[in-house]
């Protein structure tokens, strides 16, 4: 690897907005997600709707569709 062209890793904190946190390596020392593996449907088992701007309340009263 050629020096002085790879940019400098810093430890980097990644912020969960379920409140998890992680560490890792990054180029950046802080950055936030709004979903991680521990509140990610797919990991958790559970079903839970993430919604922005009320798009799924939207659809239900369209296709009369009850939210449980």
């Amino acid at each position: 690897m050629k020096k002085g062209i790879h940019p400098e890793l810093k430890k980097a904190r990644i912020v969960c907005a379920c409140g998890a946190v992680y560490e890792t390596l990054s180029t950046k020392e802080y950055m936030t997600v709004e979903i991680c593996s521990k509140c990610h449907p797919f990991f958790t088992g559970q079903r839970k709707f993430v919604d922005t701007e009320g798009r799924v309340e939207r659809f239900a009263k369209k296709y009369n569709w009850e939210i449980k």
